[in-house]
């Protein structure tokens, strides 16, 4: 009797004590989400609970709020959540990391780093977990750190770097510990290794994009891979000989994906910087635009394939490739899926990098912008075709009135368009499908028992105008705000300072209406908005750039004065904005769809079914047809038969039905769902869930996460 009654209150004790920890043991669970948007990639779970036929029964189980969406900061939510041993980790709109049970959205821990960060430009889009020899970890970023946090408690592990934290700077070189780096996807695990890539300036004083591995025990630095090679690695050849000194960017802000029976990290990298200008980089540019594969142990390479010679277009490969088997004339190979902001998917061969279906080098039209010498060819995929158009022309003007139409059609008509990779020019060149249009950085989801692939992608042109400033170029007394403002701010807020046409870039015309001198200079130095901050630049170039936009008295400065080194990373031309081309009703200047999600099979390659993403309610309502909207964020698929997708702009969370996509079920968001939902199963019952954090193309900034279930 003593022992039963002994027993009974040693478990009733340790009950208590585990109710009393804020890190309770988790419910017992059925099938994870263990890595970001899923296993190889692939967007799919192998649950089928929530079927064709049942999916309009789905209801909200749960609802978390982070309680830090901040509007005026354009905060945002991209953060595909994993699930672990029915625990949920996840990030909030201001980096904050936590856990919840995955069952109920009860709040276990919430980490705050309490780094200074932009948080328009710098987004979470996920986090990673490791776990080995009882070691349960949770890795993520914010600003320039990677945080290491215990996955029981949320606590740093004090042992990881200093504090808990390294710099994302480590491996970059001397020049760029002043540069801006940060990360927006999470990194993967490879044994006893972290493998992580960075976003950095789209301009000409981009960092490094430098591949980098650290210990997920120590911190400590375990290799890097040079995307900008320096000399004696392969690809040196492609780039000027100074290149990796003085150009940045070839960053992999997209994330990767892990081949783990092979110990290959397949990663897709940006562009080089200057984006639109490749004067000072003449050559092909390796590894820039690639999809690289690397040795996950030690960084060495494997293959690569490049999407875009010399990209002068901001081609960046947008997201991390879909690890997919497919039946390939009659033999099944295993192959990397890439879709791309051009509408295209390149489908390899896993081992070899070599091309399932022909890929063509086409020839493509030379640029007359002084210094630049653009690639004669690029490679178009023969097979699966296009998933976007690939050109704008007359024929292509939207017909929403005659006035909209008429309005477009002057404007194109000064416009250089009618075909792909037409070069920027000073005319003013139409970017199509768009700066961030074809397929974006949610991924694609892939089906294995069927072999489509389901790629959502936005269809709105932009215009690119590039103008020429001798800063750097000539010796003649300038002003130095302007000098700032034309390397530094032209690019977004314009030469005439009225920003963009989306209203993505404020006008800055009139700033000192809103903003008294310091805020600006705050704002400079933290960035706001999709604003990068600038905190590395001197100070007089700080004040000076205040004075030239408040029209005020700035210094003259010889333009030579700032040096060689200063001067090389200084391009000759700056751009005009990112401009999307609307019609007067702020609309898409084209004809719909303006957005697609599409059914691609990769056995065939061909497209079995496209229907427009999204739909502008006002004009559904005049008996217009769904014209799509732009979409950000992903889709998964789903044993059960289905697609679920949120990412549209008029905020549905939407389910279609995988063979023939029917829209079978939709459910109006609190705030637009920009990521890629997560998929899951705790004791016997499947959940979905979806971050809806807003805050990009106008919609409102929120904080919520919404998981859904059947009864």
């Amino acid at each position: 009797m003593k022992i039963i009654y002994y027993g009974f209150f040693l478990t009733l004790t340790l009950l208590l004590i585990a109710c009393q920890d804020h890190s309770v043991s988790p419910p017992t669970t059925g099938i994870d989400w263990p890595v970001y948007l899923g296993t190889n990639g692939t967007q799919y779970t192998p649950l089928e609970q929530i079927n064709k036929e049942n999916v309009h029964e789905l209801r909200v189980a749960w609802e978390f709020a982070t309680g830090d969406a901040d509007p005026e900061k354009s905060t945002q939510m991209q953060c595909n959540a994993i699930v672990i041993d029915g625990i949920l980790y996840a990030t909030s709109p201001k980096l904050k990391t936590f856990a919840l049970n995955a069952k109920t959205g009860k709040k276990l821990w919430v980490f705050d780093p309490g780094v200074e960060v932009n948080f328009g430009m710098n987004v979470n889009r996920g986090v990673t977990y490791y776990g080995q020899e009882g070691i349960r970890r949770i890795f993520f970023t914010a600003g320039e750190y990677l945080f290491c946090l215990d996955a029981k408690t949320g606590k740093t592990v004090q042992d990881f770097g200093r504090n808990g934290r390294v710099s994302l700077k480590t491996g970059l070189g001397q020049k760029a510990q002043d540069l801006y780096v940060v990360s927006t996807s999470p990194g993967v695990i490879f044994k006893d290794k972290i493998i992580m890539g960075t976003r950095v300036s789209e301009n000409a004083d981009a960092a490094p994009g430098t591949v980098q591995a650290f210990n997920v025990r120590t911190g400590a630095l375990e290799w890097v891979f040079h995307t900008i090679p320096q000399p004696g690695e392969p690809g040196f050849e492609t780039w000027p000989k100074n290149a990796f000194q003085n150009i940045g960017g070839a960053n992999a802000w997209a994330g990767m994906t892990l081949d783990k029976k092979r110990g290959i990290v397949y990663v897709p990298t940006g562009s080089a910087s200057f984006d639109f200008w490749g004067g000072n980089r003449h050559g092909e540019n390796l590894f820039a635009n690639c999809i690289l594969a690397l040795h996950a142990d030690t960084g060495k390479p494997v293959w690569h394939f490049q999407t875009v010679h010399h990209d002068i277009w901001d081609r960046d490969v947008p997201s991390p490739p879909a690890l997919v088997t497919v039946n390939h004339q009659g033999e099944s190979r295993e192959a990397v899926a890439q879709h791309t902001k051009s509408g295209f998917v390149f489908l390899l061969d896993r081992d070899t990098g070599k091309p399932l279906f022909p890929i063509v080098e086409r020839p493509v039209p030379p640029s007359d912008i002084k210094g630049e010498l653009a690639s004669t060819t690029q490679p178009f995929p023969v097979k699966p075709p296009p998933f976007t158009r690939q050109q704008f022309v007359a024929q292509d003007i939207t017909r929403l009135s005659q006035a909209s139409h008429d309005s477009v059609a002057r404007r194109l008509a000064q416009l250089r368009t009618g075909e792909a990779f037409i070069p920027p020019s000073e005319q003013g060149t139409v970017v199509f499908p768009g700066f961030d249009g074809g397929g974006g950085w949610g991924g694609a989801a892939f089906d294995p028992k069927s072999g489509l692939l389901y790629v959502n992608a936005k269809e709105i042109p932009c215009v690119i105008t590039l103008e020429e400033h001798q800063d750097g170029y000539i010796d003649e007394a300038v002003d130095l705000g302007q000098i700032v403002y034309n390397t530094r701010c032209v690019m977004c807020h314009g030469k005439d300072m009225r920003g963009d046409s989306s209203g993505t870039y404020p006008a800055l015309t009139e700033l000192s209406k809103r903003k008294n001198r310091a805020e600006i200079l705050e704002i400079i130095d933290f960035g706001g908005g999709f604003m990068p901050g600038f905190k590395h630049i001197p100070e007089e170039e700080k004040s000076a750039v205040v004075d030239f936009i408040l029209g005020t008295l700035s210094e003259k400065l010889e333009v030579h004065e700032s040096g060689k080194e200063t001067n090389e990373r200084i391009s000759r031309y700056n751009h005009t904005g990112y401009n999307r081309f609307y019609d007067p009703e702020g609309y898409p200047a084209i004809k719909p769809p303006w957005g697609t999600l599409s059914a691609i099979d990769l056995n065939q390659g061909t497209i079995k079914w496209q229907i427009p993403l999204g739909e502008y309610e006002e004009l559904t309502a005049k008996g217009i047809p769904k014209t799509g909207t732009a979409n950000y964020g992903g889709p998964v698929v789903t044993a059960g038969g289905l697609v679920f997708i949120a990412a549209t702009v008029d905020s549905y969370f939407r389910a279609f039905d995988k063979d023939s996509g029917k829209e079978l079920w939709k459910y109006k968001l609190p705030f637009a769902g920009y990521a890629t939902p997560s998929v899951y199963e705790i004791e016997g019952r499947q959940f979905i869930v979806l971050a809806c954090g807003g805050g990009k193309a106008g919609t409102e900034s929120g904080d919520r996460y919404l998981a859904f279930s059947l009864k």
